[in-house]
């Protein structure tokens, strides 16, 4: 009985998360996962390589972690078939199926290694939406930012200032940057926004960080990108040319023990922004209380010479919510919701 409910609650899973790749344009993941739904519940190669892990599908994206493991494989050259058919936009999709599930059969052991490994995609598409943010900070404040950024994955989104920005009557940043993030932007009109904004300091943590220096680094990070969207690949790609030139630290620590030591005291003449782009739910409960209670404290303690913001991207349906917060003061406003991937962009 115990297996059939692991089994019907791992296939619930891959299902919803088939849902929301089709939702977000992958028709490849969102046929691969449906697929191997089915698979889970009959027991097949996808349930061999699931079932040994013991974590809560949900909010540790079990789906994108095996598919993430898969296409490592991949991206390594050791599935060449595997990869030309992930290659073709026009491949049949029901050939594409049998030699996934193949490739789960072949490398059971290795890929249950794999799918155990945390979800990291650094999606730089989101800073579309988390630039407003960064902006009114800078706009309100008049000083230099200092970012802290937790889930910081490899800290590519630490460098949001490097990207170029454009949309409909809308256009920030570097236009020579290697990064060119093109998004519709909907809802109410920008406010102008400072033509420079000054980053002072670029840190941030994670539990697992990646180097985006060497290339198991750039491997795990491509690995989590979905092959059929090519133009994140290539945003991707241009995201490592520019981390290779911009320093950013990311420290290997949890969320609130890291917080509690960067906020352990005001640092004048700089805005701290802390940020994140879908990381709640890695936290947990007592994870997400504990960065509110470092937070809640740190704003206790700001001053117009050394404010605080917390700026965060999470889900909220069928698109994520843009939410910041200041201090002194501690006033939360709702500035935009956007796509899990940063596109579209709608203000409030």
């Amino acid at each position: 009985m115990a297996k059939r409910s692991r089994q019907r609650e791992l296939a619930e899973h891959l299902r919803f998360q088939s849902s929301a790749c089709a939702q977000l344009g992958s028709r490849l993941y969102a046929d691969l996962l449906g697929a191997a739904a089915a698979d889970v519940e009959a027991g097949g190669p996808a349930w061999s390589v699931l079932r040994a892990d013991q974590e809560d599908p949900w909010p540790t994206a079990l789906g994108l972690r095996l598919m993430g493991a898969v296409n490592r494989l991949v991206l390594a050259g050791r599935e060449p078939e595997l990869a030309d058919l992930y290659a073709d936009p026009d491949a049949d999709r029901g050939s594409v199926w049998p030699v996934f599930a193949d490739t789960l059969q072949r490398n059971t052991d290795e890929l249950q290694r794999l799918a155990r490994l945390p979800v990291q995609t650094n999606e730089v598409g989101r800073s579309a939406a988390l630039l407003f943010g960064f902006a009114s900070v800078a706009a309100g404040t008049g000083l230099p930012l200092r970012l802290l950024e937790i889930g910081a994955s490899a800290g590519l989104n630490l460098r949001w200032d490097r990207f170029a920005y454009e949309a409909e009557g809308f256009a920030w940043g570097p236009e020579s940057s290697p990064v060119q993030i093109r998004f519709r932007l909907e809802g109410a009109s920008p406010a102008p926004l400072p033509a420079e904004i000054e980053v002072r300091e670029r840190r941030g943590c994670d539990a697992a960080p990646i180097d985006p220096a060497t290339p198991e680094g750039r491997l795990s990070l491509l690995a989590y990108v979905w092959p059929d969207q090519r133009s994140r690949i290539e945003r991707m790609r241009a995201a490592l040319r520019v981390a290779a030139e911009v320093a950013a630290r990311v420290d290997r620590d949890g969320a609130a023990t890291w917080l509690g030591s960067r906020l352990a005291e005001p640092v004048p003449g700089s805005a701290t922004v802390v940020f994140q782009s879908i990381v709640a739910q890695y936290l947990g409960d007592e994870g997400r209380a504990a960065v509110e209670d470092r937070l809640r404290d740190a704003g206790e303690r700001a001053t117009d010479e050394s404010p605080l913001a917390w700026l965060r991207m999470e889900p909220d349906g069928d698109r994520a919510t843009v939410t910041l917060t200041t201090w002194p003061g501690g006033e939360t406003s709702l500035l935009a919701r956007a796509g899990y991937h940063g596109d579209p962009v709608e203000l409030r």
